[in-house]
């Protein structure tokens, strides 16, 4: 149900899951992928707090802890599923475009 919600992650929705595969809040989560990615991808609060929302609300992702406003997030198994679906479709247009290459460079 939820791949068909979300067809294709978007850059942010991608970053933001890979970041929840452990226990992580916010501010933690928009520096976790500026680290990650070296830079490239920048999540801002507006779109960080807007999906961590919506995630919420389809249990992609959980809330585990609360100190004073501070929330913590985990990805759910659902997320994981997500996450792992959609990893799997990136791969996928990897080999596309592989396969593409090679059959190029035969003509």
């Amino acid at each position: 149900m939820a791949r068909e919600q979300l067809k294709n992650l978007t850059e942010p929705m991608y970053y933001i899951l890979l970041a929840l595969q452990r226990e992580n809040h916010g501010y933690g989560i928009m520096q976790e992928i500026e680290e990650l990615t070296g830079g490239r991808v920048i999540v801002g609060a507006g779109t960080l707090y807007t999906l961590l929302g919506r995630f919420e609300k389809e249990e992609i992702i959980e809330q585990v802890a609360e100190e004073e406003r501070r929330k913590t997030y985990i990805i759910t198994e659902k997320g994981r599923q997500l996450l792992d679906e959609e990893i799997q479709r990136l791969r996928m247009l990897l080999a596309d475009e592989e396969t593409y290459r090679k059959g190029l460079r035969g003509r």
